[in-house]
């Protein structure tokens, strides 16, 4: 089916405009840079020294300078989160592109990346110009001390080259530890890795402080190139001869003529020494705002999130999933919202992000959390709530009473699926665990359905084997239960798929005869889906969302796009795993 570029327009226009603006920002800084160091007189003299590797390396340090702001901006979660629920933001596809911080922050990173590695190997290229090209008549823009001096020391003694050193080896340790293949296997190396951030802009400070790089300050006096008579590399001609016959007399006061007619052109004479000076660093007017503004955030956080809560029970799930049902003094949180556990007896600095599957409400402060144990923190930290147990297979959660360890949490931020009660047609499509930030949104709506646009919810939820639907199927049920004895059965439209049987084709209780009747062997038949909610929904903006595989995310992401005969437009939002 054809693209329908009303749709794609609604998911797509405004990332790309400001992919197109940020983009345009930093191909202008690049340029207007070096161009400022190829063409301006205050660099002449330096440029002769250096060539091309001086304009490469400034330019893409103004490159470098831009994205070291940006990219600490989408990490300000409290601030996006504030955004995003207060009317300062009232547009929704405004709100949206909040959504698209994380891929703002990775998108930064490999720009920070890509320019790294130009202006290491421009400065590279400028060390070896130090030595080569050394000249005594300019002593002060030589980083060098003699003429063919080993680069290496350049690199090692100097403090622009040792930082610059030691920022290559953070920045390379940051950037394999962020591949996708080490935060699957080991989330703790990225964890850690990454707040190496903070030594990363030290040396980014003490990088521009060096004054390594000088331009020239007295331009009037001395103009770039001029001809200086106790110097004889400006001209091919015996200037000794040639200024005992030709250079004029003095006017009254001492002044000479400031040019001389050689050659069929004008020459400017030098009236004083050429003088430099280091240039003033401008890295900290760059990043010094942002860097506050993350900075106060996380000392905020960590205000917040300095009480423990108390766990209220913890419940063992089917397929290694466990349940948290905590309390905290004045936490509120939205649905669709997520938090940061942090267990110290787990580990000392690591948190993870949960989203919140049960939202304190005006007359319940009970909040949770559902964990998938797929990890060595979620291991450990199920071994501290959940005594050793020998029944893996146990269909019907438990509760355990015990004595729990200290448990903080930071948040609540924000999430795509806050929007999902703005929309009045929503789809929600979750794939195994992902149902987590739609069961925060099925309990609000279990509470009270009515203060919210929504007005037709479809839920779908793909899972593996039938004893994961046993987590949420309670909720289900007396979701389905509350809404036929309103007269609102169309409210909810619930669809489950099994993707792989094992004999066990049913949901079993008496109780769960309802969903019984919507479970389905398979996957969803995606394309005839999005047609009947169409064809349902004629004229009308449908939000889509989905937490699950990249696979599903990626055929939804294609059909939200696609024109279809009813005027439908789907607007696509999406929860990544990683």
């Amino acid at each position: 089916m054809a693209l329908s570029w009303r749709s794609w327009l609604a998911n797509e226009g405004v990332k790309h405009l400001c992919l197109l603006i940020w983009l345009s920002l930093n191909v202008l800084l690049f340029w207007k840079t070096f161009l400022l160091y190829y063409q301006g007189p205050e660099y002449y003299y330096l440029y002769q020294m250096l060539g091309l590797g001086l304009c490469l390396s400034r330019a893409s340090a103004s490159v470098l300078n831009f994205n070291c702001s940006l990219i600490l901006l989408p990490m300000c979660r409290t601030l996006l989160a504030f955004l995003r629920g207060s009317q300062k933001v009232a547009s929704r596809r405004t709100r949206r592109l909040l959504d698209k911080s994380r891929t703002f922050h990775i998108t930064c990173g490999i720009t920070i990346c890509i320019f790294s590695g130009v202006h290491v190997a421009a400065h590279l290229v400028n060390a070896l110009h130090f030595s080569v090209n050394y000249n005594e008549d300019f002593l002060e823009i030589n980083a060098a001390r003699y003429r063919d001096e080993d680069p290496r020391k350049l690199l090692f003694t100097t403090v622009p080259g040792l930082t610059g050193v030691c920022m290559v080896l953070v920045l390379f340790l940051m950037i394999t530890a962020s591949t996708y293949a080490i935060r699957v296997s080991n989330y703790d190396i990225f964890w850690y890795t990454h707040n190496l951030f903070f030594i990363f802009y030290i040396l980014l400070m003490l990088h521009v402080s060096g004054g390594l790089l000088k331009y020239q300050t007295n331009l009037d006096a001395h103009p770039p190139g001029c001809l200086n008579p106790n110097r004889t590399h400006h001209l091919n001609i015996p200037l000794p001869e040639y200024f005992s016959d030709h250079v004029p007399e003095p006017f009254p006061g001492g002044f000479v003529k400031s040019e001389l007619f050689i050659q069929n052109e004008f020459v400017k004479i030098c009236a004083e020494e050429p003088k430099f000076q280091a240039n003033f660093p401008q890295t900290w007017l760059w990043i010094s705002f942002p860097l506050c503004l993350y900075c106060a955030e996380r000392l905020y956080r960590c205000i917040r999130s300095n009480k423990p809560v108390t766990i209220i029970s913890v419940i063992s799930h089917p397929s290694d999933v466990m349940e948290v049902r905590m309390i905290k003094e004045n936490f509120k949180a939205r649905p669709g919202q997520y938090v940061i556990l942090h267990c110290p007896r787990v580990s000392a600095l690591e948190n993870h992000p949960f989203t919140l599957t049960m939202c304190p409400t005006e007359t319940k402060a009970i909040f949770g959390v559902h964990l998938k144990i797929v990890g060595d923190w979620t291991e450990r930290f199920r071994d501290l709530l959940l005594p050793p147990s020998g029944q893996d297979s146990e269909i019907l959660p438990f509760i355990q009473p015990r004595n729990y360890p200290k448990l903080y949490i930071d948040g609540p931020f924000g999430s795509p699926f806050e929007e999902s009660l703005n929309y009045e047609v929503s789809l929600c499509v979750a794939g195994g665990i992902g149902v987590t930030p739609f069961a925060s949104i099925l309990n609000t709506l279990l509470d009270d359905w009515r203060p919210y646009k929504l007005r037709r919810l479809y839920f779908i939820w793909v899972c593996r084997n039938i004893q994961s639907f046993y987590w949420f199927a309670d909720l289900l049920c007396v979701l389905h239960n509350k809404l036929w004895q309103e007269n609102r059965p169309d409210y909810v439209n619930i669809q489950l798929y099994l993707s792989q049987t094992d004999g066990i084709q049913k949901i079993i209780g008496e109780k769960y005869q309802a969903l019984n009747s919507r479970l389905f062997i398979g996957r969803p038949r995606w394309k005839l889906l999005f047609d009947e909610i169409a064809k349902c929904n004629r004229g009308k903006t449908v939000g889509v969302f989905c937490c699950g595989p990249s696979s599903i995310s990626k055929t939804l992401h294609q059909l939200s796009n696609q024109n279809n005969a009813y005027g439908t437009r789907f607007e696509y939002n999406k929860e990544s795993f990683s």
